[in-house]
Parts: structure tokens; C-alpha cells; sequence
């Protein structure tokens, strides 16, 4: 199974993409296909066995569209100079052919040359000369719309494709009999019409057009948030190269003022590196030997130098901007009902197209009354605003997000997150920071402490756990040297053992006491660490308990007022830690949190999670360890702190760069607006239509209320830019902070 992301082009609104989507999705070999609108490509998951892209280009161009080939960021539909010069040209022309057709209508002084009533001829010629220029201006659309309607997908080009098509036809017809002296059909011309509604479409896609570039505003800055060249050493030699040219190991400087080129590890050197980009705080951080820095970063005023760790593609912009882009290819489940009706909506509208020009025909009126009110219906009810509604809004959030340190994976958790009553939370490195210190040592062999801790340390040395780094910090800030470790096993969610200097040490939590059927007999010990607010380690042979390490953190300092806010806005709250009832028990207390349930494994949390969900709660599990990555999983949406295991990142749906817990409710408060605004957005759409079909088919003409299809094109392009300004305003909602 392989999957590749296409740029596509000559999709105008969300039947295209439907259409689309559904025309790949029934191919041989294709699993799963998703079209995205707004981001104008398509993610396609197939078996290489069958398929390869030439292949799936291939069934792109055969439903009426065209493949750029793969995705490259921003290498979509864009505004470029073209594009402009080419709208400002036809604005003019379509100035002009209102002037020539309806200028003598309304007082404004005319060319005889071109008058329709002194030169007929010449002035349907005039106007079919414009008309066809338009034709060629809109030459797409006449193509999707024919394809699309050959290809039983009919889509908003394939309505304005018939209509602007029937009235030209018609339109020549008149021409034809005015030539053989029948004056009379001036007024049966329809020429401006066919130039107009195509000149509409074109300027609701231009703004369109527009309105997508702004929505990729976020990621496009994290795009070119790196610098294009970095200088490094080779061999003492400093050289200025391309990012290309840098590799895993290279040597990179950093001085004043520039911006750091790769993620990688200071080896040389101290600064302070500006990394609000990534996550959110303006504040420098300082930065030694040993830290990471990430690439983007803006290095305030040291000299550093770094060795280069992720490159291309493996970098946290990368990751960032792939994330991004992945997500707004996904569909939150009120896209895909969107999506369902559009596609329904074309058909309809056709028909009720049909039936009301030949109504007309049989209650008397002439063909030309018909025909306009025939390619008035077609016009007015184009989906635009209906295809826009969702997709825009979702991607305007995501870039939302993006710009607050949360990185969403997929776009139905913008739905999902407004649906949360019960938040779980992991301890250990969640609502805590995760620095673990040893605070307090009960030996009991006879060894010394720092024998004690060198035999444990050179084990807990091989865990990623906030535990292990404590007992390596505690060796280096005693100089306590490592040991040989031999035969070294992780237990998930009980601990370590291994063999150190010939001895058999056991090491973790009282489950793995337990596990190993040793004997506890310090428990009036156990319950003084745990009363202190300590984590207890274990530290055993096969026999006997060598001592208990009390290891303790420090609760994050918005923690108690994340949970206080959470509660207020009616959600619960829960802790689920693999840690002792005391210690969980009272830093439960100390933040306030609605329950806590502890002493649990890595499959009991998974377990505990399945069982809210069954109970009726709508589950977030925020976590950070290897232990949190089933509950992750199964959590309605799982939250992973960047600091986190790349396993819980890995299992999660959302990612907070920022480390701060506010993220949680930023993201409730984006998806609560975002599904109001997307709501907003759906009513207004189809609100329009069944308002405008109503008056296009003429039921009102009795109360002096009837449109044309140059209305209907404006009225169109006036619905889709109220949705566009509805959704941007999630943007501007945001910005003001509220």
C-alpha cells in the first residue's frame, strides 16, 4: 500500500471535488482516496502492485480534470501576474459589452454604428465577437462542465456550461433571422448574457482564488521560516552551502542574528534563540552544550555551534508543515454530509431546469422568456458557497491552529474537540513538568547510596522515562560513573531489569515487585515518600527490596487553572497514572481534578479510556509517555505534548508544540467556533438556493420580483464571497483574542 498526494487542476466547487473523489474511489487498485477543494490536490492510497502514478494521473484526466503531478506545498492554483492581467482585460471587455447592449437602455450616449436600432447587424456581431472572446476566457469551464457531465458527475461548471451554451445557441438563431430581416429579434439576443455569467464565474473564482491563498498564510510562513544557505566546518574550514548540501553530522555555525538552518544539538558555544514561531513564546530561551535547537529559530545573540541531527524532510518544520497539510486532506464527517448533498443538488437542479422551460413553453410564453428563465435556474443555483462552506473554514482553522502550537492531524478533530465532556490526563511529564529529582533514599543493603544508585542508574540509563533521566542526573551531579549493563529488559508499565556487575537488578514500581513475588516489608516507608508527594521507584534483586527511591516533579504552573477552566466550561476531569494511590491522590487534590485513578497499567488505561466511551463520554487523553500510546489511540482524540515519546506522538491526533495546557482549550474554543462558523456557513448556502430557485423559476413574478441570468450569475458570485467572508473571520476572531 502506497500513498502519493497530487496537485489537481480545474476543480470550482465541491461536486468537482466530489465527483472526483468518487470517480478514484471506484478505480481497481485504488483504497482510499480524499479530494481537497481548498488545497486543490487529492491524497490517494493504492496498491503499487496495480497502480502507479502515471496510471492514477491517468483516471485524473479522464474525469475531467488535469494532474500537475505530486504535491509540492504550494505549487497549486495561484493569482499569479497571468492570471491578473488576464481578469483586468476581460473587466474591461465586460464593461463594454454591457455598455453596447444595454447602455441605450438606460440614457447613456451610444455609437450609431453600434446601435441596436439604426445597426442591428452590426451590433449582434459586435456582441457574438465578445461573447466568443469570453467563450475562450472560460474555456475551462465549458470543459469540466462537458466532461463532467460525460462522465455522469455533473458539477457547477456543467450547470453554467448549459446555460451559457443554450443561450448562445439561441442567441445565433437570432442573429441568423435578424441577418435575414427580422429586426424584431434584437431583443431575443442573449450574447451579453452568455459574456456576463461566464465574466461572474470567473470573477467569484478569482476571488476564491484569492481567499485560498490567505487561508495557507500559517504555513506558508513556516515553509519559509528557514534561511536557503548555513555555513559549516569541515575540517576547521568554514564554507557557505545550500540546505541540500548539509547531512546528518555536519558541523553548522550559528552567529548573531541568523537563523538556525537544521534541528540538531549545540556543541560549541551559548545564546539565546527566539522560537515563538514553534511554540508561541515570545520570551528567548537560553540555549547551552547539549541543547537542542530547532531549525527557524532566530539566534539572538550568540556564537553556537551545532550539529545537524534532522534534515530535509525529517525536520520540525517538515513535520509541521506535512501534518498541516495531511489534515486539511482529510474530512471532518459535516464536509463529507456537505459533499453528499452537493452532489445530489446538481441533478435536481437540471431537472427542475427542464421542467420549468418546458412549463413555460406550455403555458404559452416564447421561447426566449423559456430559455432565460431555463439558464437563470441553472446559474443561480451553482454550489459554490455550499462547496465552500466547509472546506474553507476547516483549513482557516487548521492554519489557526498551526500559529498556536497545535498541530492537528486530522481534520474531523476540529469537529470532534467542540463534542469533549471528559478530559483524562496523564501525570508524569503532563501535568507535570517530567524533570523527576530524587528527593529522598530509604537503603537498606549494604551498600552505599551511591553504589546503590550507580547499580540502578546504568539501567534506568536505557529508558526514555522522566524516571531514568532522573537517576542519570543524579549520577552526573555526583559523579557517580555508569556501569556495564547486561541482559537489560522493559516491562511496560512495570519497570526494568538487568544485570549490572554480576547482580541481578530489578528496579520500577510495586507492580513489579509484586510481579517478581518479592517480599515488602517497608510499607509504613512507602506511605511517608507517598504522603510527600514522591513517585516511588523500587529497587530489588531476586530476593529482597534494596532500598525505595522517592522521586518527585513539579505540577505545571497552569495545570490547576487549565483543570478549573475545563470544569467550568462542563467538562470532566480525570488522572490516570500508573503511579501509587498517595502520591496521584494528593497532587490530584492539590489541582482540583474530578477524579483520579491510579496504579493502572498501560492496557488499563487503554481499557479505562474504552470504558468512558462506552458509558456515553466524548473522551480527550492528554499524555506524553511510551505507556499513554494505547490510550491514545483509543481516546476519541489523543493529545501528546511535544516533549512526548515520538510513540505517544505518533498515537496521537493532536500535537501541542507549546508544552503549555491552555492548548487543550484553545483547540475546544477553535473547534466550537469553527463548527459554528462551517454551520453559518451551510445555512447561508442554502438559504441562498432555496431562496434564488424560487424567484429564478419566476413564482414571484406576481409581486413584480423576477431575475436574469446576468442577476444570477451576481447573486452567485455574492453568495460565495459571504461565505468566503464569513470563514476569514475565524481569522480575525482569533487575532482580537477572542
Amino acid at each position: 500500500m502506497k500513498k502519493l498526494i497530487l496537485s489537481i487542476e480545474g476543480m470550482t466547487c465541491s461536486a468537482c471535488s466530489n465527483g472526483l473523489e468518487k470517480y478514484l474511489n471506484k478505480q481497481n487498485g485504488i483504497f482510499d482516496c480524499n479530494v481537497n477543494l481548498v488545497m486543490a490536490n487529492a491524497t490517494v492510497t493504492y496498491d503499487e502492485k496495480i497502480l502507479d502514478q502515471e496510471k492514477i494521473e491517468k483516471y485524473v484526466k479522464q474525469a475531467g480534470f488535469k494532474s500537475l503531478g505530486l504535491f509540492k506545498k504550494f505549487d497549486i492554483e495561484k493569482n499569479n501576474k497571468k492570471e491578473k492581467r488576464k481578469f483586468i482585460i476581460f473587466t474591461i471587455l465586460a464593461i463594454i459589452t454591457m455598455y453596447i447592449s444595454m447602455g441605450h437602455m438606460i440614457g447613456l450616449p451610444t455609437i450609431n454604428f453600434l446601435n441596436a436600432e439604426y445597426n442591428p447587424i452590426n451590433y449582434a456581431v459586435s456582441l457574438l465577437v465578445l461573447t466568443i472572446a469570453f467563450f475562450g476566457y472560460g474555456y475551462d469551464i465549458l470543459k469540466n462542465g462537458y466532461k463532467n457531465l460525460i462522465h455522469k458527475i455533473p458539477n457547477m461548471d456543467t450547470l453554467v456550461a448549459i446555460g451559457v451554451i443554450s443561450s448562445f445557441i439561441y442567441s445565433l438563431y437570432g442573429m441568423y433571422m435578424i441577418i435575414k430581416g427580422h429586426m424584431h429579434y434584437t431583443m431575443s439576443l442573449y450574447f451579453e448574457s452568455t459574456a456576463i455569467v461566464i465574466y461572474f464565474v470567473k470573477l467569484g473564482r478569482y476571488i476564491d482564488g484569492i481567499s485560498k491563498d490567505k487561508t495557507k498564510d500559517a504555513i506558508k510562513k513556516l515553509v519559509e521560516i528557514t534561511p536557503n544557505k548555513a555555513i559549516i566546518e569541515v575540517n576547521g574550514i568554514q564554507k557557505e552551502v545550500t540546505l541540500d548540501e548539509i547531512k546528518k553530522g555536519y558541523i553548522v555555525i550559528s552567529k548573531a542574528g541568523d537563523k538556525i538552518a537544521v534541528d540538531g544539538e549545540i556543541i560549541e558555544g551559548k545564546t539565546h534563540l527566539d522560537e515563538s514561531f514553534i511554540t508561541g513564546e515570545s520570551k528567548p530561551v537560553t540555549k547551552n552544550i547539549g541543547d537542542k535547537v530547532i531549525a527557524g529559530s532566530l539566534n539572538y545573540d550568540g556564537f553556537i555551534k551545532y550539529r545537524a541531527e534532522k534534515i530535509g524532510k525529517e525536520s520540525t518544520v517538515s513535520e509541521i508543515v506535512k501534518l498541516v497539510i495531511e489534515a486539511s486532506n482529510t474530512k471532518a464527517p459535516i464536509a463529507k454530509i456537505a459533499d453528499k448533498i452537493s452532489g445530489y443538488f446538481v441533478p435536481v437542479v437540471i431537472i427542475i431546469a427542464i421542467i420549468s422551460f418546458i412549463m413555460y413553453l406550455l403555458l404559452g410564453y416564447d421561447f426566449g422568456t423559456a430559455l432565460s428563465t431555463f439558464v437563470t435556474i441553472l446559474v443561480v443555483a451553482c454550489p459554490c458557497s455550499l462547496g465552500l462552506a466547509t472546506p474553507l473554514a476547516i483549513v482557516i482553522s487548521e492554519g489557526i491552529c498551526a500559529s498556536n502550537g497545535i498541530l492537528v492531524k486530522k481534520s474531523e478533530i476540529l469537529e470532534n474537540a467542540s463534542k469533549i465532556n471528559t478530559v483524562v490526563f496523564d501525570k508524569t511529564g503532563t501535568l507535570t513538568y517530567g524533570k523527576l529529582r530524587i528527593s529522598q533514599i530509604y537503603n537498606y543493603s549494604k551498600l552505599s547510596d551511591k553504589e546503590l544508585i550507580r547499580l540502578a542508574g546504568s539501567i534506568e540509563e536505557k529508558s526514555t522515562h522522566p524516571i531514568g533521566k532522573a537517576f542519570v542526573e543524579y549520577m552526573q551531579e555526583n559523579k557517580i560513573l555508569k556501569s556495564e549493563v547486561k541482559n537489560i529488559e522493559n516491562i511496560v508499565g512495570y519497570g526494568l531489569t538487568g544485570e549490572v556487575e554480576n547482580k541481578k537488578i530489578i528496579l520500577g514500581n510495586r507492580k513489579i515487585i509484586e510481579k517478581f513475588s518479592i517480599k515488602n516489608n517497608h510499607l509504613e516507608d512507602e506511605k511517608i515518600l507517598a504522603l510527600n508527594g514522591n513517585s516511588i521507584v523500587y529497587i530489588a534483586n531476586e530476593k529482597e527490596i534494596l532500598a525505595l527511591i522517592g522521586v518527585n516533579d513539579i505540577v505545571r504552573k497552569n495545570a490547576k487553572d487549565v483543570i478549573s477552566r475545563l470544569k467550568n466550561h462542563n467538562i470532566k476531569t480525570i488522572m490516570l497514572t500508573g503511579d501509587n494511590k498517595e502520591t496521584a491522590g494528593k497532587i490530584g487534590e492539590e489541582l482540583g481534578i474530578t477524579k483520579v485513578i491510579s496504579n493502572v497499567l498501560p492496557s488499563q488505561k487503554s481499557e479505562t479510556i474504552k470504558k468512558l466511551k462506552e458509558d456515553g463520554n466524548r473522551v480527550m487523553m492528554c499524555g506524553d509517555g511510551i505507556n499513554d500510546s494505547p490510550a491514545l489511540t483509543n481516546a476519541d482524540i489523543g493529545v501528546s505534548v511535544k516533549s512526548g515519546t515520538d510513540i505517544a506522538m505518533d498515537s496521537s491526533d493532536v500535537i501541542l508544540t507549546k508544552n503549555d495546557l491552555n492548548s487543550i482549550l484553545k483547540l475546544i474554543k477553535i473547534s466550537e467556533k469553527t463548527i459554528k462558523n462551517i454551520k453559518q456557513n451551510l445555512f447561508w448556502a442554502f438559504f441562498y438556493n432555496c431562496l434564488m430557485i424560487p424567484v429564478a423559476i419566476g413564482l414571484l413574478k406576481p409581486f413584480g420580483i423576477s431575475i436574469n441570468p446576468m442577476i444570477a450569475s451576481l447573486a452567485m458570485v455574492f453568495s460565495s464571497f459571504t461565505v468566503i467572508l464569513n470563514a476569514l473571520r475565524l481569522r480575525r476572531s482569533f487575532r482580537a483574542g477572542r
